[in-house]
């Protein structure tokens, strides 16, 4: 792929692009506002034909050498504002149009009305060539900050929150969704309702759920699959920022970004945990709270006093007890 910085700074990065190349698949679609065609290539691949929009000349550029470099001679790239009639008219009827519209480069606060070109304006534009959509849009934007009837998909990469996808028409599958990857690891909305007792103290273990479940919604949801066959399985949650899901037993899922066995949980004096770690064989601390930049590196050092042990730590605040944990490893 080739492009200026601008171009790969907001490229759709591949796992992303392939996920949803497979999702989108079909016989025609259109990508609007394709950039340097990273995903435009990837439909490439899934689907038989796709028209590829883009208003940037320079932009476009890099798409036509991008697809010729992968190999791909089934996009005819269109310049021109999506949204012109006579851009429009060049397309045939579309099984699917996806959008990645742009965003307002500073923003207090991420809004769908801010995206460009709008969701209602390209749904306006393209009704008589599709009823089929899918956008893309600001993550961050919790499911009930998004005010139209399709399905809100949340995505983790690596470890991070990192896309939003809307699904429109016949695409739409559920209410609200949630995929992890790399490994396409997806938990989809069920119209029950689900109460999930939330526990004061951690079980033997501890979960820590991907980012896209929790800002789903889906975090009950996750934690009540395991009920049955780990009837202690509960919401542990630590701070705004930080829950884990609690279990006296050790559960796999891929929906999991972090897995942990507890190893204590006692007030937390940093002498005392600095005390027992140094007993228990431990040489470093990860800190997993709520703490001041200026003072993490303090707090830090002093937890990590004389330490020289094999054992890593990892540990959470929640008021004022530690809890000390290891990364569980499968």
């Amino acid at each position: 792929m080739i492009s200026d910085k601008d171009g790969i700074r907001f490229a759709t990065p591949e796992p992303v692009a392939e996920y949803r190349a497979k999702r989108l698949q079909c016989r025609v679609i259109a990508d609007i506002s394709c950039g340097i065609g990273g995903q435009a290539i990837y439909f490439a691949q899934k689907c038989d034909f796709v028209y590829a929009i883009e208003i940037d000349p320079k932009k476009i550029e890099y798409a036509r050498k991008n697809a010729k470099i992968i190999g791909v001679d089934n996009i005819e790239f269109i310049p021109g504002d999506s949204l012109s009639p006579d851009v429009i008219a060049k397309l045939p009827n579309l099984d699917v149009v996806f959008s990645d519209p742009a965003r307002p480069p500073a923003e207090k606060e991420r809004s769908i009305e801010n995206l460009s070109p709008s969701i209602p304006e390209v749904m306006k534009a393209y009704a008589y060539k599709s009823s089929n959509f899918a956008f893309e849009a600001p993550p961050q934007l919790s499911p009930e900050k998004i005010p139209f009837d399709c399905e809100k998909e949340y995505m983790s990469l690596e470890g991070k929150l990192n896309r939003l996808n809307l699904y429109f028409g016949d695409l739409k599958k559920t209410d609200i969704s949630a995929v992890v990857l790399p490994g396409d690891a997806i938990i989809r909305k069920k119209n029950t309702t689900i109460n999930i007792e939330r526990t004061a103290k951690p079980g033997l273990y501890a979960y820590e759920p991907e980012e896209c479940i929790t800002k789903a919604g889906l975090l009950e949801q996750l934690t009540a699959y395991f009920k049955n066959d780990a009837p202690n399985t509960n919401i542990f949650e630590i701070d705004e920022k930080r829950v884990l899901i609690s279990s006296d037993k050790a559960l796999e899922c891929k929906l999991f970004k972090n897995s942990y066995k507890v190893a204590k949980v006692m007030e937390f004096d940093i002498e005392m945990v600095n005390s027992y770690l140094k007993q228990n064989s431990f040489g470093k601390v990860i800190i997993r709270a709520s703490i001041e930049p200026e003072r993490y590196w303090n707090i830090r050092n002093t937890l990590e006093k004389e330490l020289s042990g094999e054992r890593k730590a990892h540990l959470f605040v929640k008021e004022n007890n530690a809890i000390i944990c290891e990364v569980l490893d499968y």
